[in-house]
């Protein structure tokens, strides 16, 4: 506990007892120090109630810290008296009843935190805003997390102090509409109004507040189209209007936004993204999820070289997963599930040396689950069910931290029966999977075996002898075996610029092998039906 003999200490103006263990109340007589003018006793487990305190005047405190403590009751009445107080803090305790209207006489106030308290308004049009403009250098206000149960004040909000920059008032039950007279407020840095019952439109006038660097009126009931005047917030970094109702496009605008880092769209009924949006070149974070976007996702991705995090599950994106979508190298977050996305999961996903997380789940990818998902060391969830994705999972990497709800709802993978799925096959029948799958991707000698036969053929010819016989083959043991790696490194990881042709069932890259021969590699695509029967037909 405190203990009561600090009282004594008549010329004290400064205590400091912030982040302790200390427990029990605050003895009485600390608040007849009169030359105090720093008391703070944050963060410790106090409790009490310190509405009874009564005759105190504190006529020299200038800053009063108590919050993250257990204290209760109603907001005391002393501290009213403290003419000189400029810092208030009183956040996460238990304080309960009406905030007083009476702010209007610490005319010095320069920070007031009330947040994660029990506090309500003693009106519905919240008046203890109009005491707090009397404090005209008042620059922060944190009511967040009391149960206000009020309309948002126009008036009231307009003459708070122009030297305001931080307003935060989220999940406070408020309702109506963000009053257009908050424009006034120009040095506003910091808006937080989530978590309320706000309605109607953005107000066009939120674009007068130049040096706005975070907006967020997330969880509310806004509707409409997202207003352009928005891109006129150029110092904008932060913008989250996710889990209302608003519809239609992203602005194009968005793009003059430069500065933004962190987009969240989230829960809203927008259908589509302009192709000028893929120019926020810094962005980190961005959540479109649940949305109706549509359409492919845009090669465009890649020129989002920092992005940290991609939300854009549950919507209605169609087509494949670009390949650019590699050049992510400090992506850690990647959600697309519940989409229609198809086609083959890239194997440029494995380039994506930072991910943590991979949700992919619930679409309708087919072919196998790229090896090169084996090289992301710190990846630490990985969803990729209920798609229709086909022969063995991966074992190396962190595959084998990852349980059976990873790959469930995939009817044709096969591997280790921890993960519920089917062992793979060994046999050496020409209609195996893993033998098909090995050979179509790391033996394509039907190619080599070909070009080699021309060869002979066309230099006999010119020589005017017979072709050769099974005779003149050499033996099975002097045939060359290629690895997977050393066929990925003759074609530049089977580089588009290697690409000879594609066909119906598997594609042809040109390749030069370390001593220089060039070769023919022919890859099936193993998701399209026929390709294991052609792949049997080349090698017979």
């Amino acid at each position: 506990e405190i203990p009561h003999e600090i009282g004594n200490l008549r010329n004290l103006e400064l205590l400091v007892l912030s982040h302790n263990k200390l427990v029990g109340v605050i003895p009485t007589k600390v608040f007849n120090v009169s030359t105090l003018k720093v008391f703070e006793v944050s963060n410790n487990s106090l409790s009490g109630s310190l509405s009874s305190i009564a005759g105190v005047r504190l006529p020299n405190l200038e800053v009063l810290r108590m919050r993250s403590n257990n204290f209760c009751g109603t907001i005391p009445h002393f501290i009213f008296n403290a003419s000189k107080l400029s810092l208030l803090e009183l956040g996460d305790n238990s304080f309960s009843g009406f905030i007083p209207d009476t702010f209007g006489n610490l005319r010095n106030l320069n920070k007031v935190t009330l947040y994660n308290n029990y506090l309500t308004s003693s009106t519905s049009d919240l008046n203890f805003l109009s005491s707090l403009s009397n404090c005209k250098t008042l620059t922060y206000i944190d009511l967040s997390d009391n149960p206000l149960d009020g309309i948002l004040p126009g008036t009231s909000v307009g003459n708070l102090s122009h030297s305001l920059e931080y307003f935060y008032m989220p999940n406070c039950n408020v309702s109506g509409g963000i009053p257009e007279e908050i424009s006034n407020l120009t040095n506003l840095i910091i808006i937080y109004l989530g978590g309320n019952k706000l309605n109607g439109s953005i107000p066009i006038t939120l674009s007068k507040l130049q040096k706005l660097q975070g907006l967020s009126l997330a969880d509310n009931k806004l509707e409409g189209s997202i207003p352009n005047n928005i891109c006129r917030l150029t110092e904008l970094y932060e913008l989250d209007l996710g889990s209302n109702k608003f519809s239609r496009s992203i602005p194009a605008c968005f793009s003059n936004l430069a500065s933004l880092r962190t987009l969240s769209l989230g829960s809203n009924e927008l259908t589509s993204i302009p192709l000028t949006f893929w120019n926020l070149k810094d962005i980190l974070y961005l959540n479109f999820s649940s949305n109706f976007l549509t359409g492919p996702l845009p090669l465009e991705i890649e020129n989002l070289k920092v992005l940290v995090g991609i939300d854009f599950s549950v919507n209605n994106f169609s087509g494949v997963i670009p390949t650019t979508i590699g050049s992510l190298k400090g992506l850690q977050y990647l959600f697309v599930g519940y989409n229609r996305l198809q086609g083959s999961i890239p194997y440029s996903i494995g380039d994506l040396i930072s991910l943590k997380s991979l949700n992919l789940s619930n679409n309708n990818l087919s072919g196998t689950i790229p090896v090169s998902l084996e090289k992301l060391s710190y990846l630490e969830d990985l969803n990729l069910s209920f798609n229709k994705l086909a022969g063995e999972i991966p074992r190396g990497g962190s595959f084998g931290n990852f349980s059976a709800e990873s790959f469930e709802g995939n009817e044709l993978l096969c591997g280790s029966p921890n993960l519920r799925v089917p062992p793979c096959k060994t046999s050496t029948h020409h209609t195996s999977w893993k033998n098909a799958l090995l050979l179509g991707t790391v033996l394509p000698l039907s190619t080599i075996f070909m070009i080699v036969v021309i060869l002979l053929i066309l230099r006999y010819r010119k020589r005017v002898k017979p072709p050769p016989n099974d005779a003149n083959m050499p033996p099975v043991a002097t045939w060359r075996r290629f690895s997977y790696l050393e066929l990925c490194r003759a074609t530049d990881r089977f580089s588009e610029n290697n690409l000879i042709g594609r066909g119906g069932f598997g594609s042809v890259y040109k390749a030069r092998i370390q001593d220089g021969m060039e070769v023919a590699v022919k890859v099936f695509h193993l998701h399209c039906s026929g390709a294991f029967k052609s792949f049997d037909v080349e090698c017979n």
